[in-house]
């Protein structure tokens, strides 16, 4: 799963490193109604992860991890996409020498979802210059050094020899997952390398990207999109309030919260627990903590909302979910609740992540959970 550690001193980095703002204007978002794009469709999507990314399956395990059967699936849950995340490791050695294998279950994913209906957005989640969390041991050089910046180019360019057969009313390409660049405009101007490359021999087929910083909403007035380019979704994640959709996960820095949690209103209240903290935790805690509702949610992404609104363009939620294993079920439902109706509300197209992993929307045996019938409700 995306394994973030972000909170608000987090976002405060974020938005510090993205003072410059665009020079774009925002509107008041759209009342509720259907817009028409030139993109391909996209509205109700699940992640198809640690398939071809972020894993260290090879050879025939890799093979059968994901299989027709999966595909199959999500099209009968009702999802009418899919992302399917890829990594730069798993498509390609470090000459960029192919991976014919990795190539072929790429293949494999673009054909079972067409054959069912689906669309699909391959998304270039991790390249071995960056790695959206590159705190976590994982050095980034993509944005110090031009040559690196080159060869994310080049990648996307190769991959466009294969991807360009299929329609552009079914396949999507999105540019990049989580762009962690010193500044925003180091971003902006990385977007404009690789948009320029694959609009010179594609100038109809569908591009994906956010903003810097984990394509946080806060962030989006500093995004620069290409002018005059009807063929763009923009793109944001949202796992807020993060107390609540990743409590007690085990990679976070905060996972030794034990307490109760709430959702919706202030996300802790445990006198009790929180005096059993040390003061650096208690500081921690303190730092993410205050009250959540759908009305904070929505104004949390409205800077994403205002910025598509304002372009014409089609707004996408590439990843959002709630680790279920340490939350009440029912608080987890509500905020799921929550989320779903103000991306219907807004005309927010959503990917939920993830299929299998640790944000299942399947029990141990692949049958659907509780989730599917939320996410894909129209």
């Amino acid at each position: 799963m995306e394994k973030h550690i972000f909170g608000t001193l987090a976002m405060a980095l974020a938005l510090s490193s993205c003072g410059g703002s665009s020079t774009q204007q925002t509107t008041e978002p759209n009342q509720v109604q259907e817009a028409t794009y030139k993109t391909l469709k996209l509205q109700n999507g699940v992640n198809v992860s640690h398939w071809l990314s972020q894993s260290e399956r090879r050879g025939a395990e890799r093979a059968n991890q994901i299989t027709k059967r999966d595909f199959d699936s999500i099209a009968a849950m009702g999802f009418d996409f899919v992302r399917l995340p890829v990594d730069e490791e798993h498509l390609y050695d470090k000459d960029l020498n192919r991976d014919e294998e990795g190539f072929q279950l790429m293949h494999n994913a673009i054909k079972w979802t067409l054959e069912n209906g689906m669309n699909i957005v391959v998304d270039l989640h991790v390249v071995r210059s960056h790695h959206f969390n590159s705190e976590n041991d994982h050095p980034n050089t993509l944005f110090q050094d031009p040559a690196e910046q080159e060869k994310i180019v080049k990648i996307w360019k190769d991959l466009q020899k294969d991807l360009s057969q299929y329609p552009n009313d079914r396949l999507a390409y999105e540019l990049m997952n989580e762009p962690v660049a010193p500044t925003c405009e180091d971003w902006n101007k990385l977007v404009e390398k690789m948009v320029n490359g694959l609009r010179e021999t594609e100038k109809e087929r569908t591009l994906i990207f956010g903003s810097n910083r984990w394509q946080i909403p806060q962030t989006f007035d500093s995004l620069r999109v290409p002018e005059n380019d009807p063929y763009l979704v923009l793109s944001f994640h949202f796992y807020e309030p993060s107390l609540i959709t990743h409590h007690q996960a085990p990679w976070t820095d905060y996972s030794f919260y034990k307490g109760k949690i709430n959702y919706p209103g202030v996300q802790i209240t445990d006198s009790a627990a929180l005096a059993a903290l040390t003061p650096e935790q208690r500081k921690k805690i303190d730092s993410m903590n205050g009250e959540y509702n759908n009305t904070v949610m929505y104004e949390h992404m409205k800077l994403a909302i205002d910025k598509a609104d304002s372009l014409g363009l089609h707004l996408y939620c590439g990843e959002f979910g709630a680790y279920p294993y340490f939350i009440e079920k029912e608080m987890r439902l509500r905020w799921y609740n929550d989320i779903c109706n103000i991306f219907r509300e807004h005309n927010i197209a959503n990917c939920h992540w993830c299929y299998k992993g640790d944000f299942p929307i399947v029990n141990e045996d692949c049958s659907p959970n509780e989730l599917p019938a939320i996410l894909t409700k129209k």
